[in-house]
């Protein structure tokens, strides 16, 4: 092999995962960050027919030069996260931030079986469904998918 782009990836025969949309990955208890950027504000502020403004100081706060949605104090389940009949739902789905839309293909849960794995713990979607090539999961989580959307 010649390049490391050539290198044999530990899920070259490619990953299973399909969204049961049970909010699992948008849950505490853990807290973490669901990292945004300037477009993607600026398109979840249109979506809640919000400023930008608005949107910095209800959802948002600042961890050194980036933004990060905010999490219920209480759960550390993301702020945009909600119950409705058909089970957990997010208030942006449309407009999600990158990060959520990447999820499950991180680069902390691609970077061995053992990632994936622990990944699978917290997720029931992954291992079952759909299988994602090396290729697609690479495309996916190069693109950056608001330039599309006219940002």
């Amino acid at each position: 092999m010649n390049g490391s782009n050539n290198k044999s990836k530990w899920y070259a025969a490619g990953l299973h995962f399909e969204c049961l949309k049970c909010g699992r990955c948008c849950s505490g208890p853990a807290e973490g960050y669901i990292w945004v950027s300037g477009p993607e504000i600026q398109l979840i502020a249109r979506h809640l027919n919000i400023s930008v403004g608005e949107l910095k100081r209800k959802f948002l706060r600042r961890v050194g030069l980036r933004r990060t949605v905010i999490e219920d104090i209480c759960t550390r389940n993301c702020i945009f996260l909600g119950e409705s009949r058909q089970g957990k739902t997010c208030a942006i789905y449309p407009v999600r931030p990158k990060q959520c839309r990447n999820w499950p293909f991180w680069p902390s849960n691609l970077a061995g079986p053992d990632g994936w794995n622990t990944a699978a713990r917290k997720c029931p979607g992954i291992n079952r469904g759909q299988i994602h090539m090396p290729e697609q999961i690479q495309t996916k989580i190069s693109v950056n998918w608001w330039r599309d959307e006219g940002v």
